[in-house]
Formats: structure tokens, sequence, C-alpha cells
């Protein structure tokens, strides 16, 4: 097995960041952390920060939410450089980025249902799915036709130091396997958009919750294999509720309230590792923000993958 080294942890200077939520629901707590932490980041470096909807799957879309998150954003002052990009208005940059992999090579056609791979998967993958057996590796089988599209995973290991979470190794071929890029329903796939759109925004510091740490190495093999630039990484801890589940839809996480203002912010704040002094948690959100990119330190944030948050949040 080789290695390979990707990243080196290192944020650049004048970085540009992004906050690329999916409009699955509307903004919660657990979002917020990751934009505060995104938002600071890259404005503490002089940098840009630009905003992403990331709709690719538009069966999990919820009518109205992109606008929605927008506009709680701005009701906090978040200022974001540019225009909003929407993925789902990109699908011909994802095709042709598809087409590319498969001239070189990387990607193949696969035949698999979701029931012939349970039956034959070596083990449970890094994520929870499963690890995809190579069934079509050397071709469709006789008389089947593609489903989706394949990436080939590298069998060597795929190590970035993560800003947060500290150096990160991950063999794709064993805990991941080949993975899909164009799905079955005809539908894209995160890893491929995402990593085509940091490229394209010129992305170069990416700090996003920690559910995303290991599809970290699926996207720095697509990047260098579509020969374009890897970003930095930092994974912030997830806000868990006290059943120890990420806060999102699925765990009925409620919207937050915009006009609740800095109190909201600083506890978000707070989650990171920053203490906020009062006269700053009732300041106006300008105020707020003034102080907040001056005093921000991504070293502070706590180097763990989840954790409940501290207090109860402001109404």
């Amino acid at each position: 097995m080789t290695s390979n080294r990707a990243a080196t942890g290192e944020r650049p200077a004048a970085c540009c960041g992004r906050f690329a939520p999916s409009p699955t629901g509307w903004l919660h707590f657990g979002s917020l952390v990751a934009a505060v932490g995104s938002f600071l980041d890259a404005r503490a470096s002089g940098g840009r920060w630009l905003l992403r909807i990331e709709d690719i799957d538009q069966q999990r879309t919820v009518p109205g939410a992109a606008d929605a998150i927008l506009r709680a954003l701005a009701g906090l002052a978040f200022e974001w450089d540019g225009e909003v990009l929407y993925q789902s208005r990109r699908l011909d940059v994802y095709r042709a980025a598809l087409n590319q992999l498969r001239d070189s090579g990387d990607v193949y056609p696969c035949a698999c249902s979701r029931r012939e791979i349970a039956a034959r998967a070596p083990a449970l993958g890094v994520d929870g799915g499963l690890v995809y057996p190579g069934t079509c590796r050397s071709g469709l089988p006789p008389g089947r036709s593609a489903r989706s599209w394949r990436m080939l995973a590298p069998a060597q290991e795929i190590s970035f130091d993560d800003r947060v979470q500290g150096m990160q190794r991950q063999d794709l071929a064993t805990v991941v396997g080949d993975f899909v890029l164009l799905r079955a329903d005809g539908q894209f796939a995160y890893q491929l958009a995402v990593v085509v759109d940091d490229a394209a925004q010129g992305i170069t510091s990416v700090v996003r919750g920690a559910d995303l740490l290991d599809s970290t190495p699926r996207q720095i093999w697509l990047a260098q294999r579509l020969r374009l630039p890897v970003p930095a990484y930092a994974h912030l801890p997830l806000v868990s509720n006290t059943a120890g589940e990420k806060l999102s839809k699925q765990t009925r996480a409620r919207a937050i309230d915009a006009a609740t203002g800095s109190p909201l912010l600083a506890a978000a704040l707070e989650f990171l590792g920053h203490a906020v002094p009062t006269d700053v948690r009732h300041s106006p959100p300008p105020e707020f923000w003034r102080w907040a990119i001056a005093n921000w330190s991504i070293t502070r944030v706590p180097a763990r993958r989840s954790a409940v948050v501290g207090q109860r949040l402001p109404p």
C-alpha cells in the first residue's frame, strides 16, 4: 500500500472559504455553527466567503428552504461575496467532469442493484454504507446495462492534515471501494459536485462539519484525478442532541430565529471554543462580527467529532 499525502493542513493567506448548506429544511443551530466557523475563518484571514446551495439531490430539497436559509443568514448580518451558486443549475458542468474521468479511464459503468451489492459486499464501509465488491470493474455482465457510474478507488492510503481533527488516513479501496458518481436515478453524486464546485469557485479552505470528514479522502482523490487544486480542510465538531444524534431535519432540530441576533451567534462561537464577553453577546450583530473576526482562532476549536451544546440556546 502506498501513501498519497494530499494536504498540509495550513490555511492559505487571505483564503477563500464557503458555506454550502443543503436546502432539506430550514437553518438550524448545527448548520449555524458551520456557517459561523467558515465565515470567521475566511474573514479573519482577510479573505472571501462564498455561499453555495447544494440542491443537487432534488428528491430531498424542500421548496422554499433555500430562500429561508439566505434570509436567516442575512438577518444575522452575514455578508457574502458574489452571487450564490446553485448546484441544480450546473448539471452540464458535472456531466463534463464525468466525461473527463471516463476518457481517462477513472470511472466505469455498473449494473449492480443494492440487493446484489449487499449479497457480495466484503465489509461495512467507513460511512455506514457497504464496500463495493468490484463486480463490474472488468466490464458489465452479459445482458446487463449500466445503472450507475463508479469511480475507481486506489489501492493506496489517502492522508491529509485536518486543521481541527489532525492527521487523517484512509485506504479508499478497503473502507469505501469504488464509489458512485452518477446514481441509478440519473442524479450526480454529492462527491463529484462538491469537488467540481470548490474548484470553480476558487475555494482554498473548506471549513465544515465533521460528518463529512470520512468523505474527504474521496474528494481529494477526485480532485487529483480531475487535475484540480486540493483545498485545506477543517472539520468542526457536530452539534448533537442529548441522545447523541446530530442536529438535523431527521432529528427534528428546530429552525433558528434570526431575530435573536448576537446571543445566538455567541452561542455558536462558544460551542467552537471561544469565550464571548457579555457586552459583545448583547451587542448588535455587526459589532459582534467585528469582535469575533478580530478574536477568531481555529486552534481553540475542540478536536472532537461531536458535542452536545453546553447550554440552553437563546429562544
